[in-house]
């Protein structure tokens, strides 16, 4: 069984959940829900200035 990592929050995603997102130049982007595809693909937010994300919690330590 294939666990990716949301590319937003950092959370584990099993095989088959969440959603996949290819660009042009071949980047692939996973995401275990509309809320992190939303802040990352439409309002462009950096994962380490939001506090509920793993690398935002990091950040702010």
């Amino acid at each position: 069984m294939d666990i990716y990592d949301c590319s937003f929050c950092g959370e584990k995603i099993e095989r088959g959940t969440g959603k996949m997102y290819v660009k042009k130049d071949g980047t692939i982007f996973y995401f275990c829900s509309s809320k992190c595809e939303r802040n990352q693909l439409k309002l462009g937010r950096v994962p380490r200035r939001v506090p509920w994300t793993k690398a935002g919690a990091k950040a702010k330590k």
